[in-house]
């Protein structure tokens, strides 16, 4: 019998997913469609891999991911000041997992903002089943503390498994950092 592994914790959505989508809601939220002018802040690699609870990979799950800007700026219309958006930053991306259960998006290493420690929201959409969200938190990061979403996951080691280190990618000029967030699904492909 195979072993399961342990459930990615499911956490809020919150108020700020997106209220209007992005003309480009492509996996690469630093420069948007052709725009010469990228984002401003530490650009990071986050992938992963999708699976069930028994390691079979999702195929073709949709992945959503959204954030605030450099600023603490959600792209949502009240997810903080207009005036210090960053509008080259697109907020909001996805991605569809290839045959193997993978994703990858570029974005930015999450900035903090008013109450909260940073992190990046995702979900996870397979035909017929129910949307799965969580969050994505910076291992190290002293305000995981004290982050009142991240503490209601009572289980240590389910909190822990949302927490994952953001390392420097070697030999970058640009001082960018690389994660990866698994995440496992409490579902099987028949049920």
């Amino acid at each position: 019998m195979a072993e399961t592994l342990s459930l990615t914790p499911s956490q809020t959505e919150g108020p700020f997913y997106p209220d209007r989508m992005p003309l480009d809601t492509d996996n690469d939220l630093i420069v948007i469609n052709d725009s010469l002018t990228p984002a401003v802040g530490k650009i990071a690699y986050l992938r992963g891999k999708v699976t069930d609870f028994k390691g079979n990979p999702q195929r073709n799950a949709l992945i959503e991911i959204w954030q605030v800007d450099n600023q603490g700026i959600y792209l949502h219309s009240r997810g903080g000041s207009r005036d210090k958006l960053d509008h080259n930053f697109q907020g909001y991306g996805r991605f569809l997992t290839d045959a193997k259960g993978n994703y990858f998006f570029r974005t930015l290493k999450p900035s903090p903002y008013s109450g909260r420690t940073p992190h990046i929201h995702m979900s996870v959409s397979v035909k017929g089943k129910e949307k799965f969200t969580t969050q994505c938190y910076i291992k190290g990061e002293p305000r995981n503390q004290k982050d009142f979403i991240l503490r209601r996951i009572k289980d240590s080691n389910a909190r822990k498994s949302l927490i994952v280190p953001f390392n420097p990618v070697q030999g970058s000029k640009l001082q960018e950092v690389s994660a990866k967030f698994d995440i496992v699904l409490g579902w099987t492909p028949e049920g």
